[in-house]
């Protein structure tokens, strides 16, 4: 495919980089990602890889928009209260920019669905907002042999990993080997969430996700970045595979995709474990 007059401009900026030029701009409009949540760390996710001009980008929400979410979730405005969350999603993201096709899902993922899901998409992104739906997604991914992009946010702090335990390095499991107990983590409903923290995290998301199309930089593969808000301070730890993950270890245990339970507690926005 040859780049339009039009594309070529609207992508200038990216074309001017060396590490991208028209051969990556062209990789971006064929690559295919997929979006697990429009909320707060889903919405910047969705809006900076449809205006890098991802070619195919699908999106997953069962929620409707609340005017609670405005205060973060910056794809959906007041208009959209009410509306599913994909359809208000969708919206936006075909209007910024037409190049891109919008898959929305608009039911629950589950067991039955996700592998069919995901073995569509080059990339998969979790800004899910609990804890059975990030280890179902990273069950899949493995299972698919996929890259998984994780954020994570909790009132002034975020995390942010990438995991290719397909490619030899660890999945979520091998940092977060269990779901915590129910009632264990508090809400972002009890407890808060600065907005502006889900806009730092999901755009971090973003850059990975487009870093990992691109074939550019290093990559968070094996470190986990912690952001911290008030103190303004970015850390990275070392994730190592375990041997005895019971999903990617030596003798794993987990030999298909499972249905997690819910919590009690209704983590929204993405709480990290």
């Amino acid at each position: 495919m040859q780049l339009t007059e039009d594309q070529i401009y609207r992508y200038s900026r990216h074309i001017l980089l060396p590490e991208v030029g028209g051969v990556g701009q062209k990789r971006l409009l064929d690559s295919k990602v997929f979006c697990v949540g429009v909320g707060g760390l889903g919405s910047p996710i969705a809006l900076y890889l449809a205006a890098a001009g991802v070619g195919t980008i699908g999106i997953a929400d069962s929620d409707q928009v609340d005017i609670s979410n405005l205060q973060r979730q910056v794809l959906h405005y007041t208009e959209d209260i009410g509306k599913p969350k994909t359809h208000s999603a969708q919206e936006k993201l075909e209007k910024l920019n037409p190049d891109v096709e919008v898959i929305a899902y608009d039911s629950l993922i589950t067991k039955d669905n996700i592998r069919d899901i995901v073995r569509n998409y080059d990339i998969i992104v979790d800004g899910s907002d609990n804890f059975p739906t990030r280890y179902l997604v990273n069950d899949a991914c493995y299972f698919e042999k996929k890259t998984l992009i994780s954020g994570a946010i909790f009132q002034f702090e975020g995390q942010i990993s990438v995991f290719k335990p397909h490619k030899g390095s660890a999945c979520y499991r091998c940092l977060y080997p269990e779901i915590p107990p129910e009632g264990m983590m508090p809400s972002c409903q009890e407890v808060g969430i600065l907005g502006a923290v889900a806009g730092t995290v999901g755009t971090l998301q973003a850059v990975e996700t487009l870093k990992e199309i691109l074939e550019i930089g290093d990559s968070l593969e094996g470190r986990l970045l912690i952001f911290n808000a008030l103190k303004m301070t970015f850390d990275s730890v070392k994730v190592n595979k375990h041997p005895q993950c019971s999903l990617c270890g030596e003798n794993p245990s987990i030999k298909e995709v499972i249905e997690y339970k819910q919590p009690e507690c209704d983590f929204e926005d993405s709480t990290p474990s």
